[in-house]
């Protein structure tokens, strides 16, 4: 037998939305589990919220007046006490109880929608990463229509309301089976749930509102961006359907190899090879920056593996003030081909340092190797 939905609100069948609202309204402040924690007003006021969610449902109302119920199967179940909108209520109708909010149907779907985000990629060098530039990328998005600015209709026209769905967005069927009445809900398909039709499209958009253009776009790319960061510029993505918000566009950094420098973050690094005899004498050399010439002291005596630090001479540094640092790695390099002249000479120095090539062994005591085997053997 099908609930007296009206009879649980104390109402008369044919009882007015206003009559249905107050109702609710007053005997949902009295039942509610917040305010009465007895058990039985807990079933009341379930009772009570599934009969206002009912009411409230131009297609639920329908079945309710043709003497059918709503709940019989289908939405949320055969009798189901915790279907959709039943229950303690659905959130809409508490705040309709308690604060005068709108509840009630869905609604129709809105024809304008927010738009994608699109993503590009931009090839940079690494002095445009590291000090900034501003460079022109080409994108291919979808725009606002300049005939109809979104509305998809042919100039003078406007949509109508879907003769199929009567402007609600969706169409419902009640069929009877062995279990009960079963509601059926989908969206319209004449409409795409939008409750409107557009009998006379743009003739520039086809009724989407959007066409897609190519356009330039300057971007600025902030001094000290690293390879893979994006740059995000607020509203330059695709338009959204129906002339809907663009969304943004996000510009991605690759940088380019250099033939000299290497990053780590907002430092640089590069190697410098210097000869042995520069080394152990030491020299002044040039070294090209990124910011020019810049006079790098070896000083006497350097070893293969030292690093030099030129300071701020790196990237600068995206969050904060002061850039990283420029650091130089020392190669030392050992000639591998000597002539006799050289050879005589480098032995000569040898001598001169005390420095004795020969590896040595028995009663020869200035030998390297001697030396070694002399220490282990505590002389």
């Amino acid at each position: 037998m099908a609930t007296d939905y009206y009879g649980v609100l104390g109402l008369q069948p044919g009882a007015s939305d206003a009559d249905i609202k107050r109702a609710y309204r007053k005997m949902a402040r009295d039942l509610h589990p917040d305010v009465n924690p007895d058990e039985g007003a807990k079933e009341q006021f379930q009772q009570v919220s599934r009969a206002y969610e009912a009411l409230t449902d131009p297609e639920k109302r329908r079945i309710i007046d043709l003497g059918g119920d709503p709940y019989e199967t289908g939405r949320g179940g055969a009798g189901s006490p915790f279907g959709a909108g039943a229950g303690f209520g659905g959130l809409g109708d508490i705040m309709d109880a308690f604060f005068g909010g709108a509840g009630g149907a869905r609604g129709p779907r809105s024809r304008t929608r927010e738009g994608e985000d699109a993503l590009i990629r931009v090839d940079l060098d690494l002095d445009e990463t590291v000090f900034g530039t501003t460079t022109e990328i080409t994108v291919d998005t979808a725009v606002l229509c300049d005939v109809c600015t979104g509305a998809g209709t042919a100039p003078g026209t406007h949509p109508t309301t879907c003769s199929t769905c009567n402007g609600r967005g969706e169409v419902q069927s009640v069929q009877r089976s062995f279990l009960g009445q079963v509601i059926a809900s989908r969206p319209c398909p004449t409409c795409q749930a939008t409750g409107q039709v557009i009998p006379n499209p743009c003739p520039q958009c086809a009724g989407d509102g959007r066409v897609r253009s190519r356009r330039t776009i300057p971007v600025k790319i902030p001094a000290g961006v690293e390879d893979g960061m994006r740059i995000r510029l607020a509203g330059y993505g695709e338009v959204g359907p129906g002339g809907g918000p663009a969304g943004d566009l996000y510009v991605e950094v690759h940088e380019r190899p250099h033939d000299v420098f290497t990053r780590d973050g907002e430092d640089l690094h590069c190697r410098v090879t210097l000869p042995m005899t520069a080394a152990a004498l030491g020299t002044t050399l040039k070294l090209e920056t990124l910011e020019g010439h810049e006079d790098l002291t070896i000083k006497p005596g350097t070893q293969s593996g030292n690093v030099l630090t030129l300071r701020a001479h790196g990237a600068p540094r995206l969050r904060g003030t002061g850039r990283g640092n420029l650091l130089v790695h020392l190669d030392v390099t050992t000639p591998t081909r000597l002539d006799d002249r050289q050879s005589e000479l480098l032995r000569e120095l040898a001598a001169l340092r005390g420095e004795d090539l020969t590896e040595g062994t028995g009663a020869n005591t200035g030998g390297l190797f001697s030396r070694v085997r002399d220490a282990f053997n505590g002389r």
